[in-house]
C-alpha cells in the first residue's frame, strides 16, 4: 500500500486550518486544539515546517506560527516531502539502483520514474488551497475504514 505518514496528514490538517486564516499567528497550543492533533506533535512538525520554510515563525509574548506564502502556492508534494522526504516508491527511483539487490537483473528497472514522476506532479498540481475546498477542517483525516463504513452507508451496502 502506498500511504503518507501519518505525521505528513497531519501537517497538510495543520497547514490547511492555519490557511484558514491567513496571516493570523498561532501557537502550537491553539494550533492543536483547533486541530485536536497533540501538542507535542504539532509542535514537532511546525519545527519540520519552519526549518523548510512553510511556515514562519514570531517570537514574543503574541508568537506562534502563520503560513509562509498563499496556500496556493504551498504544493501537497513540498509538505509530503518536508516530513517524509524525496517521494519515491521504490530504492531504484530517481537512479537510487545502489540499494536494490536485484538492480542487474531487473526486469522493470527504470520503468518505477516514470510513474513515480506522474504522482510527483500530481501531487506538486494540488495545493493546501485546493485541499481546503469542501468540508472545513477540523481535525486528522478519518482512517481507510471509518471512510469504507461511510461509503458503504451511503450507497446501502453491507
Amino acid at each position: 500500500m502506498i500511504r503518507i505518514s501519518k505525521l505528513a496528514d497531519y501537517a497538510v490538517v495543520m497547514l490547511t486550518s492555519m490557511a484558514q486564516e491567513r496571516g493570523v499567528v498561532l501557537s502550537a497550543a491553539a494550533l492543536s486544539e483547533r486541530t485536536r492533533i497533540s501538542e507535542p506533535t504539532v509542535a514537532k512538525i511546525l519545527k519540520i515546517l519552519g526549518q523548510d520554510g512553510l511556515v514562519a515563525s514570531q517570537r514574543g509574548a503574541h508568537g506562534g506560527y502563520k503560513l509562509a506564502r498563499a496556500p496556493e502556492r504551498i504544493p501537497i508534494s513540498a509538505v509530503i516531502e518536508a516530513l517524509d522526504g524525496p517521494i519515491a516508491l521504490t530504492t531504484c527511483v530517481d537512479g537510487a539502483l545502489l540499494d536494490c539487490s536485484l538492480a542487474q537483473t531487473c526486469g522493470v528497472r527504470g520503468r518505477w520514474d516514470e510513474v513515480n514522476i506522474t504522482i510527483r506532479n500530481a501531487l506538486e498540481e494540488i495545493t493546501l488551497a485546493d485541499m481546503m475546498r469542501g468540508k472545513t477542517c477540523c481535525g486528522p483525516l478519518q482512517s481507510n475504514h471509518q471512510v469504507q463504513e461511510e461509503t458503504e452507508d451511503h450507497y446501502g451496502r453491507h
